[in-house]
């Protein structure tokens, strides 16, 4: 009998990374220990990752699967990769780190995303790249390196993301996915092509960015120190890192345009894959791709487990707090929050937009704080889902995702209420690793299409009718005090 094969799965995250092994179904045979990295953090708005840190975390993960696999006495029939969006770096001509990894959090390249405003008609790009000018993308960071740190900016030779680095590094020759390019800010979505008008403005040459020539195409044969590290490794096919949301959204068995995937981790988002020729872009949302064939439509929140744990930090909660929390009636706080901590991306993309909490009293208590700030969460995404639901239509179920919301049952019942739709508890916990291989077994012809590969869920959330007014009620309040407090009204 033929054994399954196995896809090694590399996982790159926001905070950690970790590298698992799936069979043939995408069910996990081998999952390392997570091994954090630093972000290195300023009060100018400044979040860095050290290239040689990551990379060295990467190695080490990579190096655990190898022995496991050893051990196993199992030969991978290939390695897939994931990646956080929007990574960004420069390397000099010999290939070395001519700067650390800008993350996506980063905002000190605000004032030159309003440049951008200022200088190019963003309505326009939005619709043709999918994008808008934020200190999240490529083009900000890019003219906010040219001015801020002109000696790093001139070394560099080509710009790439961190996946696009480890192919350089393992193979000497970068390999980009059409998934990580399309959230670059500077790709063309729908004809699948950098934007000219853009690369001219920024002075940019398409030899400074990824060879299209090996866009989403595997790589193979190590060099030799890789290859005697990883002997396993060295023969298989290493297919392209692939953005994070989209690994995500297929990982949680969420690939079709009648499920959105809702995922809370450190951040938040909500997206739908779907295949189309063309892509009309919606107002307030982005549009990527998960590959040459399939879209994905949907928006982020810079804030989604991060609220969760700044009110659990600063806040003293008694041991009972989340049977308090359940018993609470939503909205009887007296409350308003805006959960901007760190900046707004969708809908309105203001990077310079902070929290605030608004109808404190002597009496208000930290779980009225807690439930109030969770309820504020719920309804940025119904923000999201409002401006999905109307391009795609209301979907049949929401599949829910992210440890923040595993931590509590309570807040999944809230998002439920929130979007008026049930929402379904994905069991599958490693969702971007697993989406990653999920692709890489349809690549390899394992399977001939993703849905064959069954997701498992757990508990529905059913939305609680009596709490509709209630939420639509809260969503106004949060709007009215956006506006008085960023767009003067």
């Amino acid at each position: 009998m033929t054994e399954s094969p196995l896809v090694v799965s590399f996982d790159a995250g926001t905070t950690s990374v970790k590298t698992l092994v799936f069979d043939g179904q995408a069910r996990p045979v081998i999952t390392t220990a997570s091994i954090g990295y630093e972000l290195h953090t300023g009060s100018d708005g400044g979040v860095e990752i050290a290239v040689g840190d990551l990379f060295a975390a990467t190695l080490q993960s990579l190096d655990q699967a190898h022995k496991a696999l050893s051990q196993l006495g199992r030969k991978p029939s290939a390695m897939a990769m994931c990646t956080f969006w929007h990574s960004f770096l420069g390397v000099d001509a010999t290939g070395k780190p001519s700067t650390p990894i800008l993350h996506l959090l980063d905002t000190r390249s605000q004032p030159n995303a309003e440049k951008l405003k200022r200088d190019l008609d963003q309505t326009a790009f939005h619709s043709r790249v999918g994008t808008v000018f934020h200190p999240s993308y490529w083009p900000a960071k890019m003219l906010w390196l040219r001015e801020q740190r002109a000696a790093m900016f001139e070394a560099s030779a080509h710009w790439m993301s961190f996946g696009e680095y480890l192919f350089a590094e393992f193979f000497g020759a970068a390999h980009a996915a059409t998934s990580m390019l399309s959230a670059t800010g500077l790709w063309n979505s729908n004809t699948q092509s950098y934007d000219a008008e853009l690369l001219a403005y920024l002075g940019l040459r398409p030899e400074q960015l990824a060879d299209l020539s090996r866009l989403d195409q595997p790589a193979s044969g190590l060099k030799a120190e890789y290859a005697a590290r990883w002997p396993l490794f060295a023969e298989i096919p290493w297919f392209p890192a692939i953005g994070d949301g989209a690994a995500n959204n297929i990982g949680c068995g969420c690939d079709l345009p009648s499920e959105f995937a809702l995922m809370v981790g450190t951040t938040g988002a909500m997206r739908a894959v779907f295949e189309r020729p063309h892509v009309d872009i919606p107002e307030g949302l982005w549009c990527y791709r998960l590959d040459p064939k399939r879209f994905v439509l949907g928006g982020a929140l810079s804030n989604g487990g991060k609220v969760f744990e700044w009110v659990m930090e600063r806040f003293q909660m008694p041991v009972d707090w989340e049977q308090q929390l359940a018993q609470a009636v939503p909205g009887a706080h007296g409350l308003t929050v805006l959960p901007l901590f760190a900046g707004e991306r969708s809908t309105k993309w203001r990077a310079d937009a902070r929290g605030a909490i608004t109808g404190l009293n002597l009496n208000t208590t930290p779980v009225e704080i807690l439930a109030a700030s969770l309820e504020s969460v719920a309804l940025r995404f119904r923000l999201l889902y409002d401006i999905l639901a109307e391009r795609l239509g209301a979907p049949e179920r929401v599949i829910a995702t992210g440890e923040a919301l595993r931590k509590s049952t309570v807040w999944t019942q809230m998002m439920a209420d929130a979007l008026g739709r049930p929402v379904v508890a994905s069991l599958e916990k490693e969702t971007s690793a697993r989406g990653a291989a999920m692709l890489v077994l349809e690549r390899i012809g394992a399977v001939k299409d993703l849905r064959e590969i069954p997701s498992a869920t757990g508990d529905t959330y059913l939305p609680r009718p009596e709490f509709a007014d209630t939420y639509t009620r809260l969503l106004e309040r949060q709007k009215t005090l956006y506006g008085q407090l960023f767009e003067g009204k």
